[in-house]
């Protein structure tokens, strides 16, 4: 059985490489003309600002602002929110359907004042105070980095920007930093309330057998042995030209493959992932990720012996993030879904029992048995099914 699902994985990273490579004339044009305010969303009748944070590591972050909805409503005094993408995408990803659809411009045309975040090494973030992403040294980082650096900076800049505490929605990743920070008792001063949709904490009982064999077979791994930092590449684009277009192998699978079935995907939004998918990330980022769902663990980074494990953290083995020490009165709202082959609901449950003495009015729990993971960003019942919930969170906090 290993032979013919190491070549779907083979075929799936290198498809990746190669729409990445394709791309890169695009990526420098976006980045010049505004990118995703002008591409996304004045297109859509939204005002947008383009705005950049440095993080204290050196990294210069893309940030898009929704200041009003289409009314053109400039109530003083908005709530900000800030949206954090996942894993592989932008900013975009929470644009890519119909404003009364997609979660940005519905919290914008229901009085909130937007914040869309873009985490380091995607297109509108690939900025730094003294390294190019030609450097190696650029792409050394994991999500570790993203808790540490890029969420203190982004709520600090929306915090002065505004001068209120705000909102927090991530997605998959997007919620794995976040929680990494709060056990850490980081962002907590500048937070009102955090909604996480298809919250990772946990990998180890994830159910895509894509990634469990990906996993088994060290590719990230491989792929820094190969010097290879920035994930994806173009290295192999003939081999995937071959086996996307000449075996006839459908690419366009892979979404559903990967993160489960998603029940309510319109063509449409479909089509406008595939378009802005994907987006880099750190090879030492999905090196991270690797160990999570091997292990079973939530720990930071591991370098793979005791004395360099020693050199980053003056122990021998990495540190644990503990979710039992997010403070308890934290309002959180947690949605997950049955089919999401990503966040498991096993995994969700083990995070739901490390939070089993969270304040009770603090804590909500939503769960959709149809829902996988793409859904709960690209529904097109979402706006019902999981955003109605998700603002009457926030304006109860």
């Amino acid at each position: 059985m290993e032979n013919p699902w190491t070549i779907i994985l083979v075929v799936a990273l290198l498809w990746v490489s190669v729409v990445a490579a394709t791309r890169t004339k695009l990526q420098s044009i976006e980045n010049v003309d505004g990118g995703i305010c002008k591409s996304m969303l004045e297109t859509q009748g939204y005002t947008c600002q383009e705005h950049k944070v440095t993080t204290e590591d050196g990294y210069i972050l893309g940030l898009q602002r929704i200041p009003m909805g289409r009314s053109g409503d400039e109530t003083p005094n908005k709530k900000p929110v800030l949206l954090q993408h996942g894993l592989l995408v932008d900013a975009s990803a929470w644009l890519l359907n119909p404003p009364d659809q997609a979660l940005a411009f519905i919290l914008a045309d229901n009085g909130f004042d937007v914040w869309l975040a873009n985490t380091r090494g995607t297109n509108s973030s690939r900025g730094h105070t003294s390294l190019t992403p030609n450097d190696p040294a650029y792409w050394d980082w994991s999500w570790d980095e993203l808790a540490a650096y890029d969420l203190p900076a982004l709520f600090k800049y929306v915090n002065n920007q505004t001068g209120q505490n705000l909102h927090y929605v991530g997605h998959s990743l997007g919620t794995l930093t976040a929680l990494a920070a709060f056990s850490q008792e980081k962002l907590l001063n500048l937070l009102r309330s955090a909604a996480l949709l298809s919250p990772i904490a946990y990998l180890g009982q994830m159910s895509s057998l894509f990634i469990r064999i990906f996993v088994d077979l060290f590719l990230a791994e491989k792929q820094k042995l190969l010097g290879l930092h920035e994930v994806p590449n173009s290295e192999t684009k003939e081999l995937v030209d071959f086996i996307c277009n000449t075996l006839g192998v459908d690419c366009t699978d892979l979404f559903e493959t990967i993160t489960g079935p998603n029940c309510c995907l319109s063509s449409a939004s479909k089509a406008a992932l595939f378009k802005n998918f994907p987006r880099s990330t750190a090879t030492k980022n999905i090196i991270h990720l690797s160990q999570m769902v091997r292990m079973g663990t939530l720990e930071m980074y591991d370098y793979g012996n005791e004395d360099t494990n020693m050199e980053h953290y003056k122990q021998p083995t990495p540190p644990v993030y503990n979710m039992a020490n997010i403070p308890k009165d934290v309002p959180l709202l947690l949605s997950y879904g049955g089919r999401d082959a990503l966040s498991d609901v096993n995994d969700v449950e083990l995070l739901l029992d490390n939070l089993e003495d969270h304040d009770k009015d603090k804590l909500v729990v939503e769960y959709r048995e149809d829902y996988a993971h793409l859904d709960f960003i690209m529904s097109v019942n979402a706006n019902q099914l999981v955003y109605d919930p998700l603002l009457a969170f926030f304006k109860l906090h």
